[in-house]
């Protein structure tokens, strides 16, 4: 039963481990994840987590297809 409540953070945790430990610590410490500097680690640690090569964003707006 209990372990069936655990599963979903237990899931996460293996995902993205810097990522989740992170925001764990701040959260037991009561910092602000909207601040700097914990702000930015974050935000640097989940895109090297993402994408880990430098890709272009992807354009935004209306974009021209062709269908044949």
């Amino acid at each position: 039963m209990l372990l069936n409540e655990l599963n979903p953070i237990l899931q996460e945790f293996m995902r993205q481990p810097t990522a989740f430990l992170g925001g764990f610590v701040s959260g037991l410490l009561g910092l602000d994840l909207q601040q700097d500097p914990l702000k930015s680690w974050l935000e640097r640690q989940m895109s090297t987590q993402q994408s880990p090569s430098s890709s272009p964003p992807p354009p935004s707006g209306p974009q021209r297809i062709s269908i044949d």
